[in-house]
């Protein structure tokens, strides 16, 4: 008596259903995980605007030492607003986003450091680091 071996080829139905399952619970329990990314995102913009901010500054002061024809001078008595620091960055400040703060570039020193808060659209709140320059 022969036998004959059948060579099988393919998946069964039962496997295809069982990844199917397993795919099934493993997106369940990682899907809550990516749907409430927005805050964070906004965090996260809040604070590169505040990097913005601290590098313009930065640069603004290097270049106001390098020649006094360039940069512009932060001597005003209150420098964290909009209308101050917008003009030393590239674009200004971003729509939706507010400066505030009390640092005092009048009554400082030149070179003087201090903090600006800047405020997201969605109320997140970043600090940046401002250089006072005189003229």
């Amino acid at each position: 008596m022969r036998t004959m071996k059948i060579m099988q080829s393919g998946f069964t139905l039962i496997e295809l259903v069982v990844v199917i399952v397993i795919l099934g619970i493993l997106a369940a329990v990682a899907l809550p995980k990516f749907i409430d990314l927005s805050t964070e995102a906004s965090v996260a913009a809040t604070a590169g605007v505040a990097g913005a901010i601290a590098s313009a500054a930065s640069i603004n002061y290097g270049a106001r030492k390098a020649n006094v024809a360039k940069g512009t001078a932060l001597n005003v008595a209150n420098v964290c607003t909009n209308a101050v620091l917008g003009p030393i960055m590239a674009g200004g400040v971003p729509t939706g986003y507010t400066l505030s703060g009390a640092l005092d570039c009048a009554a400082g020193a030149d070179g003087l450091v201090g903090t600006c808060t800047v405020t997201g659209p969605n109320a997140s709140v970043a600090t940046a680091a401002v250089i006072c320059v005189k003229p």
